[in-house]
């Protein structure tokens, strides 16, 4: 239930108390919108507190005549805005991680950047923060970012929030306006799940109520900002959750040594004690608690240790250990929240990598279920999410991996989605449930497998994608390979774009999402194909090299044969067999591959045609040559004089 904190009681002691017990270092952000104070914030916390050195205050006072926006006066922001980009625009744009240490109480602070395009940066830093400092400017009230960084901040498990209303020195120590501003907020937050909100008016430039409580707002009844944050508890005790290990590393250094290293994500151990394995259901006992310093009678989250277990187990990087009577979901597939980070949209049915813990293993996206609204927090319709947007997806991994709701345990919880073709982070994500299959669906056992159809057919199955640009002549070259193919009796299928777009793939239109579900749909087709034992020739512009990648990554391997139909995009309008360069040209159709979207030529395809003036015959003696001698297909003798591999 939320609390709106505003009472005296969490002012700071008397001088005549008792002192408290030291509290564990405090981890929190700063975020909110541009320039609402938050580099100031923290610079005047360093300030006050006495935490900058003489060299370092003569520094600032030189910067700020440069680069301050405050006249005269120190300009405290630039002691956080390191960059120089940051300095010159007035913004922050990388997370700066500040430490300030009290008589009761140490922090860790991290500025994070305001502006939208940075997003990505303030959700890295949310997601290893306890509480969050969201400022607001009080001429302002609260603003689309501000929203945005408030449904991160939940997101990614953050409890405890300050709404700092900032600069409430410019209205003139407005009571009225920063009540509105806080009812404002409290109205907003209520579906976010914030267990504690202390509204808090202050000034960062000035101090007021960041230190001590401000003489200039006598009819604030809550803390100063420095009080709230040296009393509040936010420990969660991890140590009470169910044991999760996941094995960063298989220690093997001699013959008589086999342990498994990494850190507790919760929970406790102790030797003696019971494990699993929670991907293969594999149990044993734990026998020692290894460390540098020393074997431990006990461990517990956070530790680092390697553990060595009774039984010689099958567990390998990934892995996760965990309590035999509270184990983790395992499953390939489950629903999660993704915040976008990639300049590239996030494309339903793309593969992508996904890496929970030490374990990295392909994921798709099978549906984009909602986007979320930042500003009422409502669900929108998407088929796509951009750089910053926060989505509901379905996730499906090639093989299954344990996981608890993040909710539960943000260790276990999180992943990010990495793009295959950059190595760029696409996506932060947020497991909230696994989707169990029925239980009485299961992989069928056949009593003919694919190579004994492909024996009776005398022949080996295989996938022959062409791929090119519209126009480039790939169904034509397509049509005389199997012509040259039924000829001598090889057991053949054509998938050609066209045709498909007819019946299994009528719903679908041009977009780069609509493209990659078009090939998707298509490689799941051509796999169904080579277990009959077919050779399947498949003629789709197909644009994207991930999507490529796809359907071979499906198939056995050796089977997909990529062959790239290279012929000039001059030479493809030139001869524009349906009109659609035309069209294209003249803006009369979107999202035409060549001219408004673009075409990923193949990086290492097995064959190449059409170049250097080679004609369609030409071309398809080629291609049947080669699957003769990668053994394909038998021998055929009368291919003409013209081919050559």
């Amino acid at each position: 239930m939320l609390e709106l904190v505003q009472a005296e009681s969490n002012a700071a002691p008397s001088p005549d108390a008792s002192p408290a017990p030291a509290l564990p270092t405090l981890r929190l952000i700063t975020c909110g919108s541009v320039d609402d104070g938050k580099s100031t914030l923290i610079g005047r916390l360093l300030f006050e507190q006495s935490l900058i050195f003489d060299d370092q205050l003569a520094a600032l006072e030189r910067d700020s005549r440069r680069h301050g926006t405050d006249g005269d006066n120190i300009d405290f922001a630039l002691l956080v805005d390191g960059l120089e980009a940051e300095r010159e625009q007035g913004i922050t744009i990388d997370v700066a991680y500040r430490y300030v240490s009290t008589k009761r109480r140490s922090f860790i602070i991290a500025d994070t950047p305001g502006h939208e395009q940075y997003t990505r940066n303030m959700a890295t830093a949310a997601s290893n923060a306890d509480l969050a400092i969201l400022l607001v400017d009080a001429r302002k009230g609260l603003l689309t970012q501000t929203c945005r960084h408030a449904a991160i901040v939940s997101l990614t498990g953050i409890r405890h929030v300050v709404l700092a209303v900032n600069k409430i020195d410019l209205t003139g120590f407005d009571a009225a306006g920063f009540d509105k501003i806080v009812a404002d907020f409290k109205v907003f937050a209520e579906p976010l799940g914030f267990k504690t909100i202390v509204p808090i008016p202050i000034s960062a430039r000035h101090g007021d109520n960041v230190s001590e409580k401000s003489a200039n707002t006598p009819w604030h009844h809550g803390p100063a900002l420095l009080a709230h944050l040296e009393a509040i508890d936010v420990e969660e005790d991890k140590s009470g959750q169910p044991f999760r290990f996941a094995v960063q590393w298989v220690n093997r250094p001699h013959l008589d040594f086999r342990g498994f290293s990494g850190e507790i994500a919760s929970g406790t151990i102790r030797p003696g004690d019971e494990i699993v394995v929670a991907g293969s259901g594999r149990a044993s006992r734990v026998e020692r608690i290894v460390t540098a310093d020393g074997d431990l009678d006990c461990a517990a989250a956070g530790d680092a240790v390697t553990l060595t277990l009774a039984d010689e187990l099958d567990i390998a990087r990934g892995d996760v250990l965990c309590d035999p009577k509270r184990r983790p979901e395992v499953s390939d597939q489950f629903a999660a929240h993704l915040i976008w980070m990639s300049d590239d949209k996030l494309l339903p049915g793309r593969s992508y990598l996904l890496k929970a813990g030490a374990r990295t293993v392909p994921v798709t996206i099978t549906e984009l279920k909602h986007r979320l609204d930042v500003n009422t927090l409502g669900e929108l319709p998407a088929r796509t999410l951009s750089l910053n947007e926060v989505g509901v997806c379905n996730l499906a991994t090639t093989t299954p991996i344990a996981f608890d709701p993040y909710k539960e345990n943000h260790a276990t919880g999180a992943f990010i989605l990495i793009d295959r073709a950059t190595n760029a982070t696409a996506a932060a994500g947020l497991i909230s449930f696994g989707l169990r299959r029925a239980t009485n669906i299961h992989r069928q056992g056949l009593n003919i497998a694919k190579l004994d159809r492909a024996r009776l057919k005398n022949q080996r199955p295989a996938a022959l994608w062409f791929t090119g640009l519209s126009g480039s002549g790939k169904s034509t070259i397509a049509n005389l390979v199997e012509s040259r193919l039924y000829a001598h009796g090889v057991h053949t299928i054509m998938l050609d774009g066209d045709n498909v777009r007819h019946g299994l793939n009528k719903d679908l239109g041009f977009t780069e999402v609509d493209r990659v579900e078009n090939i998707r749909r298509v490689g799941e087709v051509a796999k169904l194909m080579t277990e009959a034992g077919l050779i399947v020739l498949c003629s789709f512009i197909s644009p994207f090299r991930a999507e490529r990648r796809l359907v071979r990554e499906l198939l056995d391997q050796d089977e997909f044969i990529e062959i790239f139909v290279d012929t000039p995009i001059a030479e493809c309008i030139a001869r524009d067999p349906k009109g659609l360069y035309k069209k294209a040209i003249a803006g009369e159709i979107k999202n035409f591959t060549g001219i408004d979207q673009t075409y990923e030529s193949p990086e290492d395809p097995e064959i190449i045609v059409a170049r250097d003036g080679q004609t369609a015959e030409q071309a398809a003696a080629k291609i049947v040559a080669a699957l003769v001698e990668r053994g394909f297909i038998d021998k055929i003798d009368d291919l003409g004089d013209d081919w050559s591999i």
